[in-house]
């Protein structure tokens, strides 16, 4: 929370005590909505409605929106319905499906009693779309143009119904519903004359998306053309939506903030941490939490499976922390890099030679650097600083040689799981830090033993 807000928060809690309403309704005229949502995390739940009532129009809607849903029903039972409707008049019927979707039956019958039937429509209609489809997330609300209108007719038609529109910067000519072009405001306004027909001026290859279309493909598309927004049609063709790119941003930073916390070994929440409670968070990452344990114990059945070799070499155990935490760290690194490749679509698993011989390469610099500078370390510090006798010529090598396999081999691991698991349609995230770094453990030590068996016993 930024210093400014946290003045804010102060004076509005003490102008809350002085009931001075007015005071409060003036600053927060000057206030957006981001910062207002701010606020509401950081005030006692009972004064949200108050404050609420305080806000501009606009900016109580925008809040609205983005606000968490427990904020939202908590506004919603709080609101008389002239209220309710109040608000409800200034969301869009994409947004407005979004809050029907978190709320229990009887809050989502008062919404539903309180939008005008078209707009009602509009919901039911977008709440039919599968979760992660582009229909489910597209807005209704666009601007379409007939074929074969002009320019002067054009710009009277986006003058008179623009305002109800999420965006009117790309409109979109359709013949039929069917869509036929695309037109600029920009091209319109810039039109040499007002009776120039807009079927010479629209782009005919226009790039559209289909209802049942993934959101995050149809995002990443949207990122790729830097378009304001991407018409979607349905299975015949025809014009149903767009999806903005407000839109898509929402879906990329949601996937983005899933996969961190997949890569964190959790279960992804809809939660802001502040408003998770230890129960959320347990549940959330205790799942990982006991499959991780469980995973783990192959380590110590190898460990136990070469006791005896420890026993006589115990200067071995003392490496193992360090020769896990290496191959560990190295197969993070290949394993974070490929997700974050698939997840741009810059690689695909048809690219995985190229992607294993790039990660060998990389694998055997960085495993030679690093067994060096053990080597190093283990006849300098630990034999003639340290004066550790049991650190010998051959230990050392056994040490550094292990480092270098392990290194190779745990970039091999990380690199080539992720791109597994997409091709059988997982996640690659999961396939990141924590479930690489059992696997890798497990084969290091494995190596470890393997070396140490044909080197010193």
């Amino acid at each position: 929370m930024s210093e400014t807000s946290i003045k804010i928060d102060h004076i509005i809690y003490e102008l809350l005590e002085e009931k001075k309403f007015a005071t409060i309704k003036d600053i927060l005229s000057t206030i957006n909505a981001s910062e207002v949502i701010v606020l509401f995390e950081h005030i006692d739940k009972k004064e949200v409605p108050v404050i609420f009532r305080l806000l501009p129009k606009d900016t109580a809607a925008d809040a609205f929106m983005e606000m968490d849903h427990d904020f939202q029903e908590l506004l919603i039972k709080s609101f008389s319905d002239s209220e309710l409707k109040a608000v409800l008049d200034e969301l869009y019927a994409n947004d407005t499906a979004d809050i029907i979707e978190e709320m229990p039956a009887n809050v989502v019958e008062r919404i539903l009693n309180q939008v005008d039937p078209a707009i009602r429509k509009d919901i039911n209609q977008l709440l039919q779309y599968p979760e992660n489809s582009a229909g489910s997330i597209m807005t209704t609300e666009y601007v379409s143009l007939r074929l074969g209108i002009t320019v002067g007719e054009a710009i009277n038609h986006i003058r008179n119904t623009g305002i109800n529109k999420k965006s009117f910067y790309a409109c979109y000519v359709t013949k039929n519903r069917k869509l036929i072009g695309r037109i600029s405001v920009k091209d319109l306004l810039l039109a040499k004359d007002d009776s120039v027909i807009i079927d010479d001026l629209m782009k005919t290859n226009v790039i559209s998306v289909n209802t049942l279309d993934d959101k995050e493909e149809v995002a990443k598309l949207l990122s790729q053309y830097n378009y304001y927004a991407l018409p979607v049609v349905d299975r015949d063709g025809r014009m149903v939506g767009i999806i903005s790119f407000d839109d898509a941003l929402d879906v990329m930073e949601d996937e983005a903030t899933e996969d961190i916390e997949i890569m964190g070994g959790m279960t992804p929440s809809e939660k802001t941490y502040l408003r998770s409670s230890p129960l959320d968070l347990f549940k959330h990452r205790i799942g990982w939490l006991l499959l991780l344990m469980v995973s783990a114990t192959f380590t110590g059945l190898i460990i136990t499976n070469f006791e005896n070799a420890l026993a006589v070499q115990v200067v071995l155990a003392a490496f193992i922390p360090m020769l896990m935490d290496t191959g560990g760290n190295s197969g993070s690194q290949s394993s974070v890099t490929i997700i974050r490749a698939l997840s741009l679509g810059e690689i695909e698993f048809r690219d995985i030679p190229k992607i294993v011989f790039k990660e060998f390469f990389t694998a055997f610099l960085c495993g030679l650097v690093l067994s060096c500078a053990c080597f190093t370390k283990l006849m300098v510090i630990d034999r003639i600083i340290l004066g550790n006798e049991s650190v010998t010529l051959l230990v050392a090598l056994t040490v550094c040689v292990t480092m270098w396999a392990t290194v190779i081999i745990a970039k091999l691991i990380g690199c080539s799981l992720p791109l597994c698991a997409k091709k059988l349609g997982f996640d690659p995230a999961v396939m990141a830090s924590p479930f690489i770094t059992t696997i890798v453990d497990a084969v290091s030590l494995l190596v470890y033993f393997g070396i140490a068996k044909a080197l010193l016993f």
